[in-house]
């Protein structure tokens, strides 16, 4: 099966919307978490301009594992008392930094990133693990990419749990 998406909207609000409706199509009917979450990473990856990492960590029950994603290669664990994604996961709550090297504890997978968006994901009050999109640029995600994403992981969670 080939997928093809090209979204034809540039405001961040029309293609995170655009992009969470492909989501939701290219996971529909697939029991397989960990091959949506490929998938999911590569359509985020292919649609959201000005990123370096976009992917998955899963939650194993103790800490973050790294799950599918795109970009270079990546931190493989990460405690919940560590770094944005731990921060997301422990308080589940969306993380949004504009400097990276400004907050506390940053684990540096890839010392181009810049700023980074963490987005929780729950499915059935239980946390399955985290989005986590990096850019190389300073205050790269906004209030609509925040809400966009937020969108997306909401539609799609139960399609990504184990």
């Amino acid at each position: 099966m080939s997928f093809v998406f090209a979204p034809s909207a540039t405001a961040a609000d029309a293609l995170w919307a655009e992009t969470a409706d492909a989501a939701e199509a290219l996971v529909a009917g697939e029991p397989d978490g960990i091959a949506n979450m490929a998938n999911v990473a590569a359509l985020i990856w292919q649609a959201i301009p000005d990123l370096n990492w976009a992917g998955f960590y899963r939650f194993d029950g103790t800490e973050l594992v790294l799950g599918p994603f795109q970009g270079k290669a990546a931190c493989i664990r990460i405690p919940l008392d560590k770094g944005v994604c731990g921060a997301a996961a422990r308080l589940r709550a969306t993380q949004r930094v504009e400097d990276v090297h400004a907050f506390p504890g940053h684990i540096a997978c890839d010392a181009a990133s810049r700023s980074e968006l963490v987005v929780p994901v729950i499915a059935n009050d239980r946390l399955v693990g985290v989005l986590d999109l990096d850019s190389p640029s300073p205050a790269r995600f906004t209030a609509d990419d925040q809400a966009g994403a937020e969108a997306l992981v909401a539609r799609i969670a139960a399609a990504l749990a184990p």
